[in-house]
């Protein structure tokens, strides 16, 4: 599977959701072949909807494309790790693969806070690729961070 080439399909829609104002998180969902049916980006200020993440973007116009809820055999890869409800849907839809570029320490459900992908508690597990293309993704949303605070008057030294 070429995570790198997906995830810079992400990262184009990360883009994307940046020059619109939205914090640049970009997703695809894709066969296990790499054929991809859906892509999204973070979207909760246009759509005024705060489950409106890439993630969950992604998830559902796949699932409305394919006309199934269990989106069995696919690959989510995303631009930053997942918050507990993207991975909760994720897993939801018995997705079989993860692959995402920056951890998010503050937020994140596929190993950095939490680790939804191995719970025992759940009955579907999604193997986990972690930092794919992580530099490229992390400056991208560090980027887009540096510059609103700027923008705001807020500026601070770089950590």
């Amino acid at each position: 599977m070429d995570f790198e080439w997906l995830m810079k399909e992400a990262l184009e829609e990360a883009k994307n959701g940046g020059l619109q104002g939205e914090v640049p998180v970009g997703a695809v969902l894709a066969s296990a072949e790499g054929h991809i049916y859906a892509r999204a980006h973070n979207q909760p200020i246009a759509l005024h909807d705060p489950t409106a993440h890439a993630e969950i973007l992604v998830l559902r116009k796949a699932a409305s494309s394919l006309k199934n809820y269990r989106l069995e055999n696919t690959v989510l890869v995303v631009t930053l790790e997942p918050c507990t409800m993207c991975m909760s849907a994720a897993i939801h839809a018995r997705v079989a693969w993860l692959a995402f570029g920056a951890a998010d320490p503050k937020w994140g459900a596929a190993g950095s806070l939490y680790d939804f992908s191995t719970d025992e508690r759940f009955n579907h597990k999604i193997r986990v690729v972690p930092c794919v293309l992580e530099e490229e993704c992390r400056a991208l949303i560090q980027n887009f961070f540096r510059t609103r605070r700027i923008n705001s008057g807020v500026a601070r030294e770089p950590s």
